[in-house]
């Protein structure tokens, strides 16, 4: 254990100890995605507390609670993965039933967003089983917290997660085409050696821009923002930048620019027709203008009309 992480032990007793954990309860943790200070104190006193840890891969677990001086022997450690998760999950249950506590760790950040966590959570409520979340580093909200991304007025606000893409060529394209049309912002993950293809694949995005965070909380942590059409030639430029995790979030297409003149035109349709309040509301809804201005607008439009006799 590094020295650095007794006074993070001590601190989670302090803090978390005299909270209720109870019993037959699987606990969901959120592990650190590459820096371990990211761990909750929460997180280490329940790990330490639970008769059991499920995870995604026993060796990474075991390695990752030693870190944090937390020792704990292999039988306490049990392997639920993408490939056993359905019959592990029975397991997990048989010993909830008996009263223990278990957590589950996927590798890094929050399980069941990209990694496996959600049929076992799924399996564990439908029998009628707690499961509590201990919240915590997850690269999607990460690169969301960097990246900038703003709703405008008139533009959907919020983001689609995508998680990986498909691998095959062909598929990746069609998914990417369907992305294109989404007015959100996108958060994509993707491994070592397949971002170039998935760089190739987004640039038919063109002047778009997609923000790329490398190694987020690691040592040579990189977040750019570029056009989705430079990102093959920002890739290359460097050799390093093809190595490590990577989170992309695709930013919303930006808002078109109405034609003032347009709004205006169409304003003085709807004032031919309609009460002022009422065609300055309907001409927004329309342009997409701001209805205090053509509010404004019209009434300077209404000034300047003959009197009716």
């Amino acid at each position: 254990m590094s020295a650095s992480f007794v006074s993070a032990l001590n601190a989670a007793r302090e803090a978390a100890a005299p909270q209720h954990y109870p019993q037959g309860t699987l606990y969901v943790v959120a592990t650190p995605i590459g820096n371990l200070a990211d761990m909750t104190l929460r997180a280490l006193h329940v790990l330490q507390l639970v008769d059991a840890v499920a995870c995604e891969d026993t060796r990474h677990t075991q390695a990752l609670l030693r870190a944090y001086g937390i020792d704990r022997p292999g039988a306490q450690l049990l392997a639920v993965h993408q490939h056993n998760e359905a019959e592990a999950a029975q397991m997990v249950i048989e010993r909830l039933q008996r009263g223990e506590r278990i957590a589950y760790a996927s590798d890094a950040g929050t399980p069941a967003v990209s990694d496996p966590g959600a049929r076992l959570v799924q399996a564990v409520q439908a029998a009628g089983l707690r499961t509590v979340p201990l919240p915590g580093a997850s690269s999607v909200t990460t690169l969301l917290s960097v990246a900038g991304v703003a709703a405008q007025a008139q533009q959907a606000s919020g983001f689609v997660f995508a998680g990986f893409l498909p691998t095959k060529a062909g598929e990746r394209d069609n998914a990417v085409q369907a992305l294109a049309g989404e007015a959100r912002a996108v958060v994509l993950l993707e491994a070592p050696h397949r971002i170039e293809d998935l760089a190739r694949a987004l640039a038919v995005l063109g002047a778009r821009h997609v923000t790329l965070g490398r190694e987020l909380t690691k040592q040579f942590e990189e977040v750019a923002t570029l056009p989705a059409e430079g990102l093959s030639a920002w890739l290359a430029a460097q050799p390093q930048r093809t190595r490590g995790e990577f989170a992309v979030l695709i930013h919303p297409p930006e808002a078109v620019v109405q034609d003032h003149g347009d709004e205006l035109r169409v304003l003085k349709l709807l004032l031919a027709e309609l009460p002022l309040k009422t065609a300055a509301r309907l001409c927004a809804e329309i342009t997409g203008g701001s209805k205090n201005a053509l509010y404004q607008q019209a009434l300077e439009l209404k000034k300047g009309q003959p009197a009716e006799d």
